[in-house]
């Protein structure tokens, strides 16, 4: 049947074989740890730029209220109690 050189070599052929799934399973686990960190990454730079845009409306919003209010005060001044 075998002999103990074949019966080594089938031995060799299975423990590479098991390497190589297990190689293949640490780069599979390096491959979804990158792309986890790399979504949390895009998801916390778009929580960033959003809080940044919302600012950035309110003092645009505060600005044109400042304006409207001057507007106001001016045509106050101006026509006094008859606005048309």
């Amino acid at each position: 049947m075998f002999n103990t050189s074949s019966y080594t070599i089938v031995i060799k052929l299975f423990k590479m074989k098991n390497m190589s799934k297990l190689k293949h399973q640490v780069k599979s686990n390096k491959y979804y740890i990158f792309w986890g960190a790399a979504t949390v990454a895009v998801i916390l730079g778009q929580i960033y730029l959003g809080m940044g845009y919302r600012i950035m409306t309110q003092s645009v919003i505060d600005l044109t209220e400042v304006f409207t209010i001057i507007q106001e005060q001016e045509d106050l001044r101006k026509y006094g109690d008859r606005l048309y």
